[in-house]
């Protein structure tokens, strides 16, 4: 008898949720995972699906979510959870979380079309400017802006190089925060030069990366002054904060706090020229230089690199963890990119990933936005269909071109006796060389912040209205 019981007790629950929860009171409960086998079976689809990102998941109505077609399916179960899946191939589908950053191209294309149309000429773009600026700040928690520490710069002893020199800086931008960098410069510097932002991307290793401090160096070598610095919790920054902090909203707050005290510091230097500011990042150190130029009027000149798209927000929340997106009624990446107008601006894409279609329709809005001023000749793309996600030489060359003619750089500087681009006179240096508070953070001081709870702690008192 008990064993009967048993059975019917088993046959009264639907992987443990009992037939009495099956009701609308309790929503239909089912586990995803169960659902997802469920239209496995129905529309004969593979699912590659990650356990972890299944358990303990629970689908409610799912029997309303199923449609005669699987992707709409899909799309009906999954949205409620903020997962998605991903068509790899006809039939096949990944499990994935809900990527609030990527869009369907088509989708980006249509929410670009819908920006534009609410201007047409220059007058209209400088209204839509002026709406989002104070906007993009009110968004990032920097309106206004916290007070600057009094603190001058952290300074190492400068290093002799073929043509160029480097120092390594860190800058307090906030009471024990510090963002810290190199700073490049020609060895012999006649008059006021032109300075160039070089925000690290999410590439291994760094600011320390042979890549970037060959074109910092030759950047140098052409007659400007390139400083190259870290994200938040990123490179050196890592002695005050985990890894893991970066992907925290704040990080997007305090990157751009940093580059504002960078120009801050690199504008009081007695060579720099103010009407020749530029700044170029790959990939999320792109999307940081796009919304620089969009917030700062001291930037002259722009050039994101492997990152524009009007489909992708940016992967990681140091570029869109804050509600930069939503002002103006709703912005992107684009439409920042075109504030930099008329201004000169160089955009970098490639085959192979979300820049993959930049000539089709997001570099057409871009110019059009500088043709309102007069300026289309002053905005270029160059689109290397065959190339990977980097900042390789493929990228490197032509931002070297694009300095010289726009800054008045002397690229013969770079350039071996048949015309073409020389990097092998740059010394790539070590790791530790490159260190502001020594080999093992010995050197940081004392009323440094350390971990993320002291960050928001600081950050709430500096910004408290």
């Amino acid at each position: 008898m008990k064993k009967v019981l048993f059975l019917l007790s088993g046959l009264m629950t639907v992987a443990g949720f009992s037939q009495a929860q099956q009701n609308s009171d309790a929503g239909y409960p089912k586990p995803l995972k169960d659902v997802l086998n469920e239209i496995i079976g129905r529309y004969h689809v593979k699912i590659k699906i990650d356990e972890k990102l299944v358990k303990d998941k629970t689908v409610k109505y799912a029997e309303w979510a199923f449609r005669p077609d699987v992707d709409q399916t899909l799309a009906n179960v999954l949205m409620p959870l903020n997962m998605k899946v991903n068509k790899e191939a006809p039939g096949v589908y990944k499990l994935k979380e809900y990527e609030y950053y990527n869009w369907p191209v088509e989708d980006g294309w249509k929410e670009l079309d819908r920006i534009a149309s609410q201007y047409h000429d220059k007058a209209g773009f400088e209204e839509r400017k002026a709406l989002l600026r104070p906007q993009l700040y009110a968004a990032l928690q920097l309106s206004p802006l916290p007070a600057k520490p009094a603190s001058a710069p952290i300074i190492t002893p400068k290093r002799v190089y073929d043509g160029y020199t480097v120092e390594n800086i860190a800058i307090e931008i906030l009471p024990g925060l510090y963002i810290n960098g190199s700073l490049y410069k020609p060895a012999k510097i006649k008059g006021k030069i032109p300075v160039v932002l070089s925000p690290d991307g999410h590439w291994d290793k760094q600011r320390y990366r042979a890549d970037c401090q060959i074109r910092c160096a030759n950047i140098a070598r052409m007659g400007a002054m390139a400083y190259s610095y870290d994200l938040f919790a990123w490179g050196e920054s890592l002695l005050q904060f985990k890894s893991e902090d970066h992907r925290r909203s704040l990080a997007q707050t305090v990157q751009t706090l940093g580059a504002i005290r960078i120009l801050d510091y690199v504008l009081s230097l007695k060579e720099t020229d103010p009407t020749r500011v530029g700044i170029s990042g790959g990939s999320g150190g792109g999307s940081h230089t796009a919304l620089m130029g969009a917030l700062d009027e001291r930037l002259t000149l722009t050039a994101p690199v492997v990152s524009m798209s009007s489909y992708f927000y940016g992967g990681c929340p140091c570029e869109s963890g804050m509600p930069i997106a939503q002002c103006g009624g709703g912005s992107d990446n684009m439409e920042l990119s075109a504030m930099a107008a008329p201004h000169p601006q160089l955009l970098i894409s490639d085959g192979s990933d979300w820049t993959q279609h930049m000539p089709e329709h997001d570099f057409p809005y871009i110019k059009k936005v500088y043709g309102y001023y007069g300026a289309a000749d002053l905005v270029e793309n160059v689109h290397l269909p065959n190339d990977k996600h980097d900042f390789g030489p493929s990228k490197r060359i032509p931002l070297y071109k694009f300095l010289a003619k726009n800054f008045h750089l002397d690229l013969k500087a770079v350039q071996d006796k048949d015309g073409n681009i020389d990097e092998s006179h740059v010394t790539v240096e070590k790791e530790p060389a490159m260190y502001v508070f020594g080999d093992k953070g010995e050197k940081l001081p004392a009323g440094a912040i350390h971990g993320f709870d002291q960050l928001e702690k600081v950050f709430a008192a500096a910004t408290k209205k």
